[in-house]
């Protein structure tokens, strides 16, 4: 039968920091060097706060006209990681 583990208050306010920070509770069970679950389960009794939502971000109207061919937002993204990072669409359309 597996020994019990015995929470300090260091591991308590550590877990409840992470937690606050919105660490993930992969991240946190790594950083106290216990099981995922065995994190969440002590998180849930100590009453561990839950992240605060970031600020929203607005999603675009899905109805919008699509963007033109060479739109900065669309060929940056088609892009992004490849030897064109960073180049200006090849035609002149938004010089």
């Amino acid at each position: 039968m597996p020994r019990a583990l015995v929470w300090t208050e260091a591991q308590d306010s550590t877990l409840r920091r992470l937690r606050a920070e919105g660490e993930t509770w992969d991240a946190i069970a790594h950083a106290l060097g216990v099981a995922r679950f065995t994190a969440i389960e002590r998180g849930r009794r100590i009453g561990a706060p839950r992240p605060a939502p970031g600020p929203r971000i607005p999603r675009e109207d899905p109805n919008r006209n699509p963007l033109p061919a060479g739109h900065p937002r669309s060929w940056g993204a088609l892009v992004a990681g490849t030897v064109l990072d960073g180049e200006t669409y090849p035609l002149p359309v938004f010089a």
